[in-house]
């Protein structure tokens, strides 16, 4: 076997890195009674194309484009992929107990059911753009999650809901901040 002496190395560590989320408490996973309606709206947080599987996969997406160059940016929009994590997360757990299915397909009113796709996400080739993209689609989850809280009269879904906007709107900071630094 031939020995190489040139290589390219992404020596970027990802250890210790916490979840990017404001510092304040959930609010306990929980439903006044099942709702499929309820759980059909929720779907489309979960997996639409405006939905924390989106944000989880282009942020994870960025990251992994940015981290053997940019490992600080890199390590704060893993953070952020981490707290949609768990967005994801608490949604899939209202939706079971609404009394719907975590199957990653967006259940749109008065629509056809539509399973979560790799075509909702965008590939800008900067680190600039990329920021900027994922600012818009952090304003367009709070946009349809305020929505979805007019429409839901679940007071324990919507306080779940609401405390997700305070991670978000920490999101948009994040991303704002980010970008004034590069």
């Amino acid at each position: 076997m031939k020995e190489t002496t040139s290589f390219r190395e992404n020596s970027c560590s990802f250890s210790g890195i916490r979840p990017a989320m404001a510092d304040l408490p959930y609010p306990p996973v929980r439903v006044c009674e099942k709702n499929p309606a309820y759980a059909n709206l929720l779907s489309v947080d979960h997996a639409g194309m405006v939905s924390e599987m989106t944000a989880i996969t282009q942020y994870i997406s960025n990251e992994n484009r940015l981290s053997a160059e940019l490992c600080p940016l890199a390590r704060a929009i893993l953070g952020i992929a981490i707290a949609e994590m768990m967005h994801l997360q608490k949604l899939g757990e209202l939706i079971c107990l609404l009394g719907g299915n975590v199957d990653f397909t967006a259940r749109y009113r008065g629509g056809k059911p539509r399973m979560w796709t790799p075509q909702y996400l965008s590939n800008p080739a900067g680190a600039r753009e990329m920021l900027l993209a994922d600012i818009e689609s952090e304003k367009q989850a709070i946009a349809q999650y305020t929505a979805h809280i007019k429409m839901i009269e679940d007071v324990f879904v919507n306080a779940v809901l609401k405390r997700i906007i305070v991670d978000e709107e920490y999101h948009i900071m994040l991303l704002q901040g980010l970008l004034e630094e590069l």
